[in-house]
């Protein structure tokens, strides 16, 4: 095994491609911001919103997500969304990570009746980015060229479910509206409605809106149901990203790719979970992941790696060793390391990488690797030439850092 302090982990350039916003609050800042719009949480201190929300183990997928109730429900205020996206930005780059995407669901933050449209929220969530971004960039080391600048782009998820009452004012709204529609065919129209709107917006204000994500429970709602909603996004060149393989088998990872055009997949991690797999008419289950695997690997289509996030929602994983990361490796797959909700899953993106390092053999060459797909496979918001030479800019950083700590002689 190769060690690496986390003092050199902090210090190396490095990415998040799977980041929630909504799971990424500061925790005193969530106390604030609950006071100034009349939110009650179940504690007004640090430590008792820690013991009873916020823990290092949940029971379940079910407990973490009910963390985001409270977080939803601050963020429906535009100064508190911007400042939420602000912070995220500096915690980032306090921690040495040059480029984010941040990723939400811009429509559990609508709320008509208060003036809150999309327009509204996207602007706020890239005000805050983007003042975070000025900042950094304007530091000698950075003008210089001695350090590589700080980048962002936005993700917007469309969700798999939601319910008639009570996810978000927007779409009980709809519900109400469309009370004659399946419940599916209303979600359907939010999402269609979500990657229109996002592509206007991308076009008409220049926001850095990158991609489109499908989050909330796989079970019973796959990808391909979603499909007209991700050919609309491949059509107007806005990239695709979604949660597959997270709670449900490898066929959901194969229907991201083959229904949705996938260019990366969020947490993929029962791609390698044969009794996962539920379609009868696979039959050979082994045979069947490793050609999903050797496809993916080929295509390089990008894995978003979570693992502490994993480790939390799903039961099944003993301990981290047993985490499919390592087949992944194995496999010679992209892999992104990510934080998922630094908040939820109190985490860094630093102490992803230390957990990945600890525990399964990566070497210098595969970790420059690793670091380098998740600027080479980020939906960066310029050409494909300025995405090239950001990534060598940062590249060459990680050099100068693994030299500094005697990596490389």
């Amino acid at each position: 095994m190769h060690f690496y302090s986390l003092d050199f982990i902090k210090e190396m350039p490095k990415s998040d491609l799977h980041l929630h916003l909504d799971g990424s609050l500061r925790l005193d800042s969530l106390i604030e911001m609950a006071a100034k719009v009349g939110v009650k949480l179940p504690s007004q201190t640090v430590e008792g919103l820690k013991e009873l929300v916020f823990k290092d183990s949940y029971q379940n997928l079910g407990e973490y997500l009910h963390c985001f109730q409270y977080t939803c429900a601050v963020l429906r205020d535009m100064d508190n969304l911007e400042r939420a996206a602000y912070e995220l930005a500096i915690d980032n780059q306090l921690e040495g990570v040059n480029y984010i995407e941040v990723r939400f669901a811009p429509q559990l933050l609508i709320d008509l009746p208060s003036g809150i449209d999309f327009d509204r929220v996207m602007h706020a969530v890239n005000n805050g980015l983007k003042r975070a971004q000025q900042q950094y960039n304007s530091q000698a080391l950075v003008l210089s060229g001695d350090k590589p600048a700080f980048a962002y782009g936005i993700i917007n998820c469309a969700m798999r479910m939601f319910g008639d009452k009570g996810f978000s004012p927007y779409y009980t709204n709809l519900f109400q509206l469309m009370r004659d529609f399946s419940p599916i065919e209303v979600i359907k129209l939010a999402a269609m409605e979500l990657v229109r709107a996002s592509v206007r917006l991308r076009d008409e204000a220049g926001i850095p809106i990158v991609a489109l994500d499908l989050a909330g429970q796989e079970s019973g709602y796959p990808a391909s149901k979603f499909k007209e909603v991700y050919e609309f996004a491949h059509q107007h060149f806005l990239l695709k990203t979604l949660h597959a393989g997270e709670a449900y088998g490898a066929e959901s990872v194969f229907e991201a790719i083959t229904e949705c055009y996938a260019d990366r997949i969020g947490h993929g991690y029962s791609l390698f979970v044969p009794e996962m797999i539920q379609d009868p008419a696979i039959k050979d289950k082994q045979k069947y992941i490793r050609e999903l695997a050797s496809y993916i690997a080929d295509k390089r289509i990008a894995i978003e790696v979570c693992l502490t996030s994993n480790l939390q929602t799903n039961p099944a994983i003993s301990d981290i060793k047993a985490h499919k990361f390592g087949d992944m490796l194995d496999h010679r797959i992209a892999t992104v390391i990510c934080t998922d909700n630094r908040l939820v899953s109190n985490t860094t993106v630093s102490r992803e990488y230390k957990l990945a390092l600890d525990n399964f053999d990566i070497p210098l060459k595969r970790l420059k690797d690793m670091v380098a797909y998740g600027f080479k496979k980020s939906f960066f918001p310029g050409s494909y030439v300025e995405k090239r030479q950001y990534a060598k800019q940062c590249l060459e950083y990680f050099d100068k850092v693994a030299q500094k700590y005697g990596f490389i002689n």
